[in-house]
């Protein structure tokens, strides 16, 4: 039948909530509960629409204070679950009400606080652990509607590194036959899906590049006691200081094989203080064009090594493949036009074009949670819906866990 789902995300930068209202078509009677053959599934959605709703300055503090695993309070964790929990079902009703919408499910991601893919040792055993929190009991209790919440930690079980969980829609969304695409999310963290042309989900590419949003933001803060650089008009003030950047991306991260994920674990606080400490004696907007600069660059170095080899084919001439590659920017980033410039000037020379995802119909600030909605309503259909090559997993999962009304 028919569901319009709301697709519920908060990201790393902990700007706020984005919500999304999501139509979903009849689907045929009697088909199959598996994705098989998942290679010939089309996305089969309407984004009806998006909201944004800012978390109140003391929240996002807070937030972000929690995110410090070392000094946060368990009962401040337990309080921040909850007011999450009420703040995610006052967002999804303002929402529903201004667009005069009967909601039949809810995808929440929740707030990421912790996020370990690769496994460490912990009292004997090898783990590999995640936290996202806001509490989808209350958001069940609250709107009367069924919340799928929880999506990572069953790629987990599978042996995947719960991250990137964006793929399944990337797919659905940008696949084509004769054209190889990069479907690019710039939130605090930088993701991308490379969709080889004629790929089958199977064959996909994604992982984590490196900062995106979040150490801009974070200098931005420090500097000028700004969220962020609007319209990337201190970056483009600035000089990007080449030396920093060279260092930085000598980083062992850079180049870790994919898959890989980050987070504030590796570009947070301790980050930006090394960050800072390089950019020493320099002027406020040559440190902001350098932390936007390392977001372009790492992106670009990343696709460079890992993509661009797999768009290779023997019987494509170089001539067309250089002609069919693009890459779909979408995220908060995509709204700063300095990076946008940076990353144009530094995917070019690798035969990509730069395009934005409201070109295809999803605007750019809400495709993550489009996303949440889709896999929301995949688990509500007992469907897997992660993406093993992106994840590692070594199987196909159904992600999420349902609180009902």
């Amino acid at each position: 039948m028919t569901m319009i789902v709301a697709g519920v995300m908060s990201g790393t930068s902990a700007d706020g909530i984005n919500v999304a209202l999501v139509r979903f078509a009849n689907e045929p009677a009697g088909r199959p509960k598996s994705l098989s053959p998942r290679k010939n599934r089309r996305a089969n959605c309407t984004l009806l629409a998006h909201e944004e709703y800012p978390f109140p300055a003391p929240v996002r503090r807070a937030i972000l204070g929690m995110m410090n695993a070392e000094l946060a309070r368990v009962a401040d964790l337990a309080r921040l679950n909850f007011l999450l929990g009420e703040l995610y079902a006052e967002a999804i009703a303002k929402a529903a009400r201004q667009h005069r919408v009967k909601l039949d499910l809810v995808g929440c991601h929740g707030q990421t606080l912790y996020h370990q893919g690769t496994p460490q040792r912990f009292l004997g055993r090898q783990l590999a652990v995640t936290w996202q929190t806001g509490e989808a009991a209350i958001i069940a209790s609250n709107l009367r509607v069924p919340v799928v919440s929880d999506f990572r930690p069953a790629d987990m079980a599978a042996g995947g590194k719960g991250a990137p969980l964006v793929p399944f829609l990337d797919y659905l969304l940008y696949r084509d036959a004769s054209l190889s695409r990069i479907a690019q999310n710039i939130g605090g963290i930088a993701n991308l899906t490379a969709i080889p042309a004629g790929a089958s989900l199977d064959q996909l590419i994604a992982f984590d590049t490196g900062p995106g949003n979040m150490v801009i933001d974070a200098v931005m803060e420090e500097l000028f006691g700004k969220r962020y650089d609007h319209n990337g008009k201190v970056s483009a003030s600035g000089r990007v200081l080449d030396h920093v950047i060279a260092q930085l991306l000598r980083a062992p991260f850079f180049r870790q094989t994919p898959p890989r994920t980050a987070g504030r674990e590796e570009f947070g606080r301790e980050y930006v203080g090394r960050f800072l400490q390089l950019c020493q004696g320099s002027s406020k907007p040559d440190i902001v064009a350098t932390a936007t600069a390392l977001a372009a660059h790492s992106i670009a170095n990343a696709v460079k090594q890992f993509v661009v080899p797999k768009f290779i084919s023997p019987a494509t001439s170089a001539r067309r493949q250089k002609r069919d590659h693009q890459m779909i920017v979408s995220g908060g980033g995509a709204k700063n036009p300095t990076l946008m410039s940076m990353l144009h000037d530094a995917v070019a020379p690798l035969g990509i074009s730069l395009h934005f995802s409201d070109e295809f119909g999803v605007p750019a600030e809400a495709k993550e949670a489009v996303a949440f909605a889709l896999l929301a309503h995949e688990t509500w259909h007992r469907r897997p819906s992660n993406v093993p090559s992106a994840t590692g997993a070594k199987r196909p999962a159904i992600m999420g866990k349902i609180s009902y009304a």
